[in-house]
């Protein structure tokens, strides 16, 4: 019903900055939070960056400064941008959603979705 799709990821030199992008797709009602989580090998996933519905937003401590979480209502997008990367935000990326859906019987359900995940790749 509903489908989250990243694209931007990639491999970055220490210093350089990459721009995620994730489109959310279906039967949408209405999208609260939007965000961003990432998990590299071997380690838990963790939150990177949220912006609600009305442009509030929050970070995790090792990407303040750094990274920028935006979102466009209309075409439904969540971007991501990130700078001044090093090799501890090596890991895949993956971008969520808390999204009321329409159902067929006139219903409504809120649930949380994910994209694919997209992998960044800081290296020199």
């Amino acid at each position: 019903q509903v489908q989250l799709v990243e694209s931007g990821g990639g491999l970055v030199q220490p210093g350089g900055s990459l721009r995620l992008s994730c489109a959310a797709s279906g039967s949408i009602f209405s999208i609260n939070d939007m965000g961003w989580y990432r998990q590299a090998p071997g380690q838990e996933r963790e939150s990177v960056a949220v912006i609600t519905s009305g442009g509030t937003t929050n970070y995790a401590d090792s990407v303040k400064g750094r990274f920028t979480v935006s979102r466009d209502n209309a075409k439904k997008m969540v971007y991501l941008q990130m700078n001044s990367l090093n090799a501890e935000d090596t890991a895949v990326y993956y971008c969520y959603a808390d999204v009321t859906v329409s159902l067929s019987t006139g219903y409504r359900r809120q649930r949380v979705y994910w994209g694919q995940g997209t992998q960044v790749t800081v290296s020199s």
